[in-house]
């Protein structure tokens, strides 16, 4: 089929390639002409584990190209919006400037019978009123909602073999024409055996943004479970294996930590609870307030226990964070923790060193005036205190007698609980996790 990608960001990039992938021609139209020549020369504009391989691969064969030019999309018959939906200035709301715009620029260029397909993590109601506008300005069109359910790290996989496809069209109907038409998009997973649910517009835009706010609930779970650990002197970790045993709750995202960051689960969390208000539903979600407020005060805590161990004081403490991006294989340090936690420690005096194999040219552009250094070795050299913040294999293998010799002190806050802390003590090293003893 021909289609179409507006938007060419983290979302619309690994669409469109993967769209490619399985046989269609597309074309992916952006504003950014930066971003475009990077994409027209196979180059990912942001780190994703084999996304440039799939770009190389899939451009040879003449199926992928990229464009400024929104004219580009005449003549396919399937358009998806792609584009950002951040959290505004100053509220909790999503920003729809993106989303609008997207859809306002392509209705020039729609023809009898295409299919706009939303991608994008929209508040509730968002759908029906972008599709009245594209039946406004083409009767014959129609507009569909397909969340997407992308884990950075894992986004080209997620996409070729995802473990659902939900559609939502007006009236929620299988028989609606669109249905079928995203069937022969969709064709190879679904031959695969990929469960499809068809739903109406508002139910598949909260699919979302509840699951978000589900794995959001977890994880701040598991971390307030870690504060009464620590109170109590009890072992988060072996908590978590425990209950994770009852296949009702299950151990995946029972993980304490630093808590949660990114560009999806904070902004999606808060614009839900925006939304949920708007519509006069806003006692049903007062639940997540608590669920952001535990996920940031895990940044607190780990500036308090880095204090701890530094005796009491940070002021002129050499402080090594490993870790900037908010997960591991990834570059993107939006409401990254790890890079929250450093800027606090250097604000209270500490002389912080960071360091990440992937984000620290965005880790620099968001805050120029921390220490950022690419080798690890360099890092961890003389430092008074290791930080592991992002859970990046290399620092999960850091051995701890070699480590020992290149540090100050040995002394380590593992800020994932992802070390094996019975071997790092059995090293000389003084280490805390989060809610163990």
């Amino acid at each position: 089929m021909r289609i179409s990608v507006i938007g060419c960001g983290y979302l619309g990039a690994v669409h469109a390639a993967c769209m490619a992938k399985l046989g269609h021609e597309v074309v992916g139209i952006d504003v950014d002409e930066r971003k475009i020549a990077d994409l027209s020369a196979a180059r990912a504009p942001f780190f994703e584990p084999g996304l440039e391989d799939l770009l190389r691969e899939v451009q040879a064969t003449g199926r992928l190209s990229f464009t400024t030019d929104m004219a580009a999309a005449v003549g396919n018959s399937v358009h998806f919006i792609c584009v950002g939906t951040p959290q505004k200035k100053g509220e909790n709301a999503a920003d729809m400037t993106y989303v609008d715009a997207a859809t306002a620029g392509l209705l020039p260029h729609l023809s009898p019978g295409d299919v706009v397909v939303g991608k994008s993590t929209v508040p509730v109601g968002t759908a029906a009123r972008l599709a009245a506008i594209v039946k406004d300005a083409q009767p014959e069109a129609h507009l569909l909602w397909n969340p997407e359910f992308l884990r950075e790290g894992h986004a080209v996989s997620d996409t070729l073999q995802p473990d659902r496809l939900v559609y939502g069209v007006t009236g929620g109907s299988e028989d609606h024409d669109a249905v079928q038409i995203l069937d022969r998009v969709y064709a190879t997973p679904l031959e695969a055996g990929v469960p499809r649910l068809v739903a109406d517009l508002p139910t598949a835009e909260l699919v979302k943004t509840a699951a978000n706010s589900f794995l959001a609930t977890k994880i701040s779970f598991i971390n307030a479970m870690a504060e009464l650990c620590d109170a109590a002197g009890a072992d988060v970790t072996v908590l978590a294996d425990a209950i994770g045993l009852d296949d009702r709750i299950g151990r995946k995202f029972l993980n304490a930590g630093i808590g949660f960051g990114g560009g999806c689960l904070p902004k999606d969390i808060r614009a839900f609870m925006a939304r949920a208000g708007e519509l006069g539903a806003d006692q049903a979600l007062t639940f997540l307030r608590e669920v952001d407020a535990i996920n940031m005060r895990r940044r607190i805590r780990v500036v308090e226990l880095t204090r701890e161990l530094c005796g009491g004081s940070l002021l002129g403490q050499r402080v090594t964070v490993l870790g900037a991006a908010f997960k591991p294989e990834s570059d993107d340090v939006r409401d990254s923790p790890a890079l929250s936690i450093a800027a606090q420690l250097q604000l209270q005096g500490a002389v912080v060193t960071v360091t990440d194999p992937q984000a620290l040219q965005n880790a620099a552009r968001r805050f120029p005036e921390l220490h950022y250094e690419e080798s690890t070795d360099a890092a961890i050299h003389r430092a008074d205190v290791l930080l592991l913040l992002t859970e990046w294999q290399e620092y999960r293998d850091l051995d701890p007698y070699e480590t020992a010799a290149m540090v100050a002190s040995p002394k380590v806050l593992d800020g994932r609980n992802v070390l094996e802390h019975h071997k790092w003590r059995a090293a000389g090293w003084t280490y805390r996790g989060l809610g163990r003893p």
